[in-house]
């Protein structure tokens, strides 16, 4: 399902929620389009509403500051686009740089995406200790960020310039 973003009135990214949520949230004149898809629209017999891309909320919502990024696999395999931290092939899997076994845990700085060859590879041990170089370091994403990474690479490429990441 089609994933859109939610700006507060004061359009600071909140949240990603599904196209369905969308057009209800703006349905109920809770939110206005403020970017849509090109040429796709949502249409009944009383209702043409543009297909959201980025909704932003109509009145402002108090939320409490979030300094840290929730961590996921997920969040690690789009962080890291998909791409092995170890080889630059599609990463399917996320590998831990210092193994949970020797007390590296699930952080965003331990965590780097990697294909099921590389990671069965390198198995319990680091990567100095497999002989094998990181292509890139990982890195821990601010809130904003991981939530505009979530919405895809060639979604990027489609917001408006005032939104989107820098490369």
């Amino acid at each position: 399902m089609r994933e859109t973003l939610v700006l507060n009135a004061s359009f600071e990214p909140l949240s990603t929620v599904s196209l369905r949520r969308a057009v209800v949230l703006v349905m109920q004149d809770k939110a206005v389009v403020e970017h849509a898809h090109p040429g796709l629209r949502i249409r009944a017999a009383s209702v043409d509403v543009p297909v959201p891309r980025v909704i932003r909320l109509s009145r402002y919502v108090r939320v409490p500051f979030r300094r840290r990024a929730p961590w996921s696999r997920r969040g690690v395999l789009v962080r890291d686009q998909h791409q092995c931290a170890y080889c630059g092939r599609r990463a399917t899997t996320v590998d831990h740089v210092v193994p949970r076994a020797r007390g590296g845990g699930d952080t965003w700085l331990n965590t780097v995406a990697s294909c099921a060859e590389d990671n069965h590879r390198k198995a319990d041990r680091t990567p100095e200790q497999a002989g094998m170089a990181l292509l890139r370091r990982p890195f821990e994403p601010t809130p904003a960020d991981a939530m505009l990474s979530a919405l895809g690479v060639s979604v990027r490429e489609e917001l408006p310039d005032w939104l989107a990441l820098p490369a």
